[in-house]
């Protein structure tokens, strides 16, 4: 199904009382304003026949004062390109001409289409610099229909002109430009339809439903009084353009009318199911508009987790396997700073990585150690030649890592930060001190057993799979958004000492694999059946200290996270405005 169908069946049920269709984004040459106005011809040429039958006349709809009243003068689009908007306004002049002969065909005659008149509103120019009142007035009682696919955009591959484009829209945002470029039509559209009968479905990519994105953007358009009428979740799209990647999207309308009924969409082994609900979360599933924000602190009373230990050496102080046996065979005193390391990819892989780790040395005795010494110039010069002043600073200490968080003593749990999309569960191990963890990981330090219980449970992946960000598709694990924020159940010491144990078994799993890597292991297609058991298990239990029952599904834990987290952030502002009245 393309994206143009599902919007234009969105539109087609509210035909009675269509009044304007817009196309805001880039209208291209015209091809949502097409099918909406071939469709809705389609849909007028059924309804008239239906009446020609109720009349029992067998004459043309003409003679008998019936017309067709959906005119290309209602159709508005906006193209940045002005070859582009020439030939919306050419298609479209062509779809007329299509459907009259499709209607003459079904009902005997039609209008004549010469001389030309309507060609619909197609203005030149940059959407987000124009007033949208301005290109169609709204006047809050039209039926206005907003559509598009917008350009996407990352927050780290903007233009300059998208980066202005999105200063103006965003005015006394302050942290927009960390935002999507096709957010600004969301917020944009969102103003223009805020009071009004009009409403807005757009395409976009699904990373602004996913991470710190959604308490960025949402609660202001919600502050509009505007909800989520309906939504596509997440599925993957590709044109037709050749070496073109899939990019995985979602379909989000937004409406100022009031509706006790919401629909959700999903793809569900390559079908379409929909979900009537009485709330869509900006999260495109069932809930309240609560959207998660990013905390410094953890909202639980785990154990902290801080991120891993970042290098910004320009790769002289990392070594291979074989280049930490060159410089042993080498420099026989240089072994004692030489240290394991684990990146991401290093640990899931069964990789060996090594570091020179230089924490409690200084500069002057490092120089009988002529290679090790000319590592540590070689990261002073790559430092030095930085653009970033804070880069240039480290140069001071051009033995250290650029950023150290590594704990000095116990164990730590480790997260990677970024995990296949493919995995049930993210994989985190156990590892001392003495192993440095790079800052492609997040780390708890002295984590316990509990600890890594709860965080391997399918409740916090599901959790993790809610809020947290993507790199592509992957899973982009953040402890502000993730960690920070998830709820943890209450537990009595004894429902702790059997969360311990059953986290045991899951390491125990593990051990019994051996020779297999955690990417491995984890692969849904690899998985050894006892440590399925391991984790199931352990499900179980974790489900159950929410409350007795368990859940049936993704969406009821979810709905339950969900409204626990609100309730946890009600009681710490009503915590934190006692302690203000004292």
């Amino acid at each position: 199904m393309t994206f143009e169908i599902i919007l234009i069946s969105w539109i087609c049920k509210g035909f009675i009382n269509v009044t304007t269709i817009i196309c805001y984004g880039y209208c291209g040459s015209g091809n949502f304003l097409i099918i909406a106005y071939k469709e809705l011809r389609k849909l007028e040429i059924d309804v008239l026949k239906a009446q020609r039958d109720l009349l029992g006349s067998k004459d043309n709809l003409l003679g008998l004062g019936f017309d067709s009243v959906v005119s290309l003068d209602n159709l508005y689009g906006i193209e940045y390109d002005d070859f582009a908007s020439q030939i919306a306004r050419l298609s479209l002049w062509l779809a007329e001409h299509q459907m009259n002969v499709l209607f003459e065909q079904e009902l005997g005659a039609s209008t004549p289409m010469l001389p030309l008149k309507e060609s619909g509103h197609i203005v030149y120019g940059n959407s987000l610099r124009l007033d949208w009142n301005e290109v169609c007035p709204n006047n809050g009682s039209d039926e206005i229909y907003i559509v598009g696919n917008p350009p996407f955009g990352g927050s780290g591959n903007r233009t300059d002109e998208q980066t202005e484009d999105m200063t103006r829209v965003f005015k006394g945002f302050k942290k927009f430009k960390f935002l999507d470029y096709v957010t600004s039509w969301f917020w944009k559209g969102a103003q223009y339809i805020a009071n009004s009968n009009a409403e807005l479905a757009l395409v976009s990519t699904n990373s602004i439903a996913q991470g710190e994105q959604v308490a960025m953007l949402f609660p202001y358009i919600f502050n509009l009084s505007i909800h989520i009428r309906f939504a596509y979740q997440t599925f993957p799209w590709r044109n037709n353009a050749k070496h073109n990647a899939a990019v995985h999207v979602v379909i989000i309308g937004l409406s100022a009318k009031s509706s006790s009924k919401k629909t959700i969409f999903k793809l569900i082994n390559r079908a379409w199911h929909s979900e009537t609900v009485g709330n869509i979360s900006p999260y495109l599933i069932s809930g309240s508009n609560i959207a998660v924000e990013s905390r410094g602190i953890p909202i639980h009373d785990g154990s902290k987790m801080i991120y891993g230990n970042k290098p910004v050496d320009g790769g002289h102080l990392i070594l291979t396997s074989e280049e930490k046996m060159n410089l042993i065979h080498n420099e026989p005193s240089s072994e004692k700073w030489i240290q394991r390391m684990l990146g991401s990819v290093e640990f899931l892989n069964s990789k060996e990585r090594w570091c020179l780790w230089l924490v409690d040395e200084s500069l002057s005795e490092l120089t009988s150690n002529p290679e090790v010494y000319r590592k540590i110039e070689a990261v002073e010069k790559m430092r030095l030649a930085s653009k970033k002043p804070a880069t240039n600073k480290l140069a001071d200490k051009p033995h250290l890592f650029g950023e150290i968080r590594q704990p000095s003593s116990g164990d730590y749990i480790l997260v990677p930060r970024v995990s296949s999309e493919r995995r049930r569960y993210i994989p985190m191990g156990f590892f001392s001190s003495d192993v440095i963890s790079s800052d492609r990981n997040q780390m708890i330090p002295n984590g316990t057993l509990y600890d890594f219980g709860i965080l391997n449970s399918i409740i916090h992946n599901e959790w993790m799979r809610l809020v947290t960000g993507r790199l592509k598709s992957d899973y982009n694990y953040s402890g502000t958004i993730v960690y920070n924020t998830f709820p943890f159940p209450d537990a009595t010491d004894e429902q702790k000492k059997n969360i311990e144990n059953l986290a045991e078994e899951i390491l125990l799993a593990r051990a019994g694999n051996a020779g297999m890597t955690l990417a491995e292991l984890y692969d849904p297609d690899k998985m050894p059946d006892d440590l399925k058991q391991a984790h199931s298990t352990l499900d179980d239990a974790v489900d159950k200290l929410y409350r007795p029952q368990g859940f049936a599904n993704t969406e009821e834990r979810l709905a339950h996270l969900l409204a626990r987290y609100e309730q946890l952030i009600e009681a710490e502002k009503q915590s934190k405005g006692k302690k203000k009245a004292k």
